[in-house]
């Protein structure tokens, strides 16, 4: 496994953003930081070009992308995601994504407890 530490530096979060608690995330080059309201998450995603994600469907989710480009599939249609987009994926509704350079992007989920913090954060 590839050591993707020194990768981490730059990204576009402040440090108040950095020290929210991470998400436990099983998906090498994929680290985010939660904020949550015990209703909903909202995860900080800061992605390196090695991940992909495969397909997974959940809660009702809504992005805005804050630098990068990305190849997401939303039930079997697939649309590039750049710098200043937005989506939004339905309740149920099977996707995945493709980390086309660096990305920095804002999701916010409609479940409280779609991601988990990391157990050392």
């Amino acid at each position: 496994m590839e050591d993707l530490r020194f990768k981490w530096e730059g990204t576009v979060y402040p440090e108040f953003v950095r020290n929210l608690p991470e998400v436990d995330v099983p998906i090498d080059g994929v680290r985010g930081w939660l904020l949550e309201d015990g209703k909903r998450q909202v995860v900080f995603f800061d992605i390196q070009p090695v991940a992909k994600v495969p397909p997974h469907f959940h809660c009702e989710q809504w992005g805005i992308m804050l630098d990068g480009e990305m190849d997401l599939t939303i039930n079997g249609k697939t649309t590039r995601v750049g710098k200043g987009d937005t989506y939004f994926i339905p309740e149920g509704a099977e996707h995945s994504a493709t980390f086309l350079s660096r990305v920095n992007v804002i999701d916010m989920f409609d479940a409280p407890d779609r991601y988990h913090r990391k157990q050392d954060s």
